[in-house]
């Protein structure tokens, strides 16, 4: 579905390139995770694919046709859940999904439907008349999901959705993301860490310092770490060790 090719960019004034010659595809009905610590340049390549950023070099398509092309045809193909709360807070959780929906064409019925429905999968049909600056942090990160999936898109990005989160609101993330990935949505889900992506991805791309280091399928990476001497603890850790391996330092750095 999705292809990247050398994809390459650079802030203005910065010394090293953000994004060095990154290249991989992200297909339908699979979780791909994107692993690497802070500044490794998993924002900035969430940035290019949100349709923040233009690029600079190399080239990005949407079932073999040009990412921007795409998104100027059909720009709801695509949603992001990004680590920033992207809604308005003094609105209720309903006036939000509403004023989403209509930025994104729908209306009448359907849009009822939508929103009804996208509150009931992020599973907050009861704070449905609550202001959204009230909700707590983990109820947020579900508003952002719930905004997300109002057009069902068909490539979601997750940028580190679970930061600040409380353990029961991360684990329904992380089964969220599992369930939208079964449905048939092709998912790019980014973290540092390294148990979020062991426990939902099919395959995982390590990002360091604006270069893929490694990439491949999850089990794959897996039985390479074991085989490597990584600790033999069934999954929880192994890619921490491959990537300090490959890297010379942590996932968490």
């Amino acid at each position: 579905m999705l292809a990247i090719r050398q994809l390459g960019y650079r802030y203005p004034a910065a010394e090293a390139a953000a994004l060095d010659d990154v290249s991989f595809e992200a297909f339908r009905g699979e979780v791909l995770g994107l692993l690497g610590p802070n500044g490794a340049g998993k924002t900035t390549l969430i940035a290019h694919l949100a349709g923040l950023l233009s690029i600079q070099r190399g080239e990005i398509t949407l079932d073999g046709h040009s990412l921007a092309a795409e998104r100027a045809r059909q720009p709801t193909r695509i949603a992001i859940a990004p680590q920033e709360y992207a809604f308005y807070p003094s609105l209720t959780v309903t006036e939000n999904l509403d004023c989403f929906a209509g930025v994104g064409g729908l209306g009448g019925s359907e849009r009822k439907l939508r929103i009804a429905e996208c509150l009931a999968f992020a599973q907050i049909e009861r704070y449905a008349r609550t202001r959204a600056d009230r909700l707590s942090g983990g109820l947020k990160r579900r508003l952002n999901l719930a905004i997300a999936l109002l057009h069902r898109p068909e490539l979601l990005l997750f940028d580190e959705p679970t930061v600040g989160v409380d353990p029961q609101s991360r684990a329904f993330l992380l089964e969220a993301v599992r369930k939208l990935a079964q449905s048939g949505c092709a998912v790019i889900y980014t973290s540092h860490y390294m148990e979020e992506v062991e426990a939902i991805a099919d395959r995982v791309v390590f990002l360091d310092e604006g270069r893929v280091v490694k990439q491949g399928g999850l089990a794959e990476l897996l039985a390479e770490a074991e085989a490597a001497g990584a600790q033999a603890r069934p999954r929880r850790g192994n890619l921490e060790q491959l990537f300090m391996a490959l890297t010379d330092h942590t996932l968490r750095g």
